[in-house]
C-alpha cells in the first residue's frame, strides 16, 4: 500500500492506494504544534482502522501548503512504517510544465491537481478546488500548467461575517429556499451558497473567455459538494483529485 498525504491549512487527507485503486479517505485537523509522535499515534490508528497492518505499508508521498509540518510528518511516517516518504517539491518528477512567472511559487496541492486532472479527465481543462481558498487553475491540452485564481474561501466568509459583526450568528453551510431571505439566517446562507456559486460560474465565464478554448471543468476539494450544485457551469466533482495526482506523481517516481 501506498499512502497519499495531502496537508492543508484546515485539514489533512489521507489516501490508501493498493493496486492502482483508492481503499480508503481519513481527514484529521492539521496543527502545526502536534509533535510527530502524535501523528505517528494518528496514522498508525487510521491505517489499522481500515484493516491494513503497518508492514503493508511500502510507501508515502506527501502535498503541502503548510512547510512546519513536512519534516513531522516524514519522521512519524519513518516511525511508524520505517519509510522514506517523498514530498512533491523541488526533484520530484510532476510530469506537469508549470508555465508561470514563478513557478517555485506554485502550490504543491495545484500541481497535484493539474496531474490527476491531465491523467484522467479531458484536457485541457479547469480545475475548481474549494477548500480553505477557492481556486480556479487551468491546465491545457498537453497538461501543463497555465495559472490561477485565488479566492477567499468559503468559511473564511462566513466566520468573518460572524465575527465581524455585532449581530450575525454562525450559520451551517446549506441553501435556504429562497435567494431573499426572510430572516437573519436565510439570507447570510443566501450569500454564502449562492453567492459563491454566482462567483464561481461568473469566474468560469471570464476564464473561458480568456482561455478561448472548450474546457473541461473538474470540481474538488472539501466544500465543493455544497455549493457546485447551485452553479450553472456543468462539472464533474472529484473528492479525491489531489489525492489521485499524489499517487501519479509517486509513480513517476519509483
Amino acid at each position: 500500500m501506498i499512502l497519499t498525504l495531502d496537508i492543508g491549512n484546515t485539514n489533512i487527507v489521507i489516501g490508501g492506494f493498493l493496486n492502482d485503486e483508492l481503499q480508503f479517505v481519513s481527514r484529521i485537523s492539521t496543527n502545526s504544534k502536534k509533535t510527530e509522535d502524535e501523528y505517528a499515534a494518528l496514522i498508525k490508528s487510521i491505517v489499522h482502522l481500515n484493516d491494513i497492518r503497518s508492514a503493508e505499508v511500502k510507501g508515502a508521498i506527501i502535498s503541502s501548503v503548510v512547510p512546519p509540518l513536512n519534516k513531522t510528518m516524514q519522521k512519524a511516517l519513518k516511525k511508524v512504517f520505517n519509510i522514506s516518504s517523498m514530498i512533491v517539491g523541488p526533484g520530484i518528477k510532476t510530469g506537469v510544465n508549470l508555465l508561470v512567472d514563478n513557478p517555485s511559487q506554485v502550490g504543491a496541492d495545484l500541481v497535484c491537481s493539474a496531474a490527476a486532472a491531465y491523467k484522467y479527465y479531458d484536457s485541457p481543462a479547469l480545475i475548481l478546488d474549494m477548500g480553505t481558498a477557492t481556486k480556479l487553475s487551468v491546465i491545457d491540452e498537453k497538461g501543463a500548467f497555465l495559472g490561477v485564481s485565488i479566492i477567499p474561501g468559503i468559511e473564511i466568509g462566513i466566520n468573518a461575517l460572524a465575527g465581524g459583526t455585532a449581530q450575525l450568528p454562525q450559520i451551517s453551510l446549506e441553501a435556504p429556499k429562497s435567494v431573499i431571505g426572510k430572516n437573519t439566517v436565510d439570507a447570510m446562507q443566501s450569500g454564502v451558497v449562492f453567492g459563491n456559486a454566482s462567483l464561481i460560474d461568473g469566474m468560469i465565464e471570464r476564464i473561458k473567455k480568456e482561455f478561448g478554448e472548450n474546457i473541461n471543468i473538474i470540481a474538488t476539494g472539501g466544500l465543493a459538494s455544497f455549493i457546485i450544485p447551485y452553479c450553472k457551469e456543468k462539472m464533474t466533482l472529484d473528492d479525491n483529485l489531489i489525492l489521485k495526482g499524489l499517487y501519479a506523481i509517486y509513480q513517476k517516481n519509483i
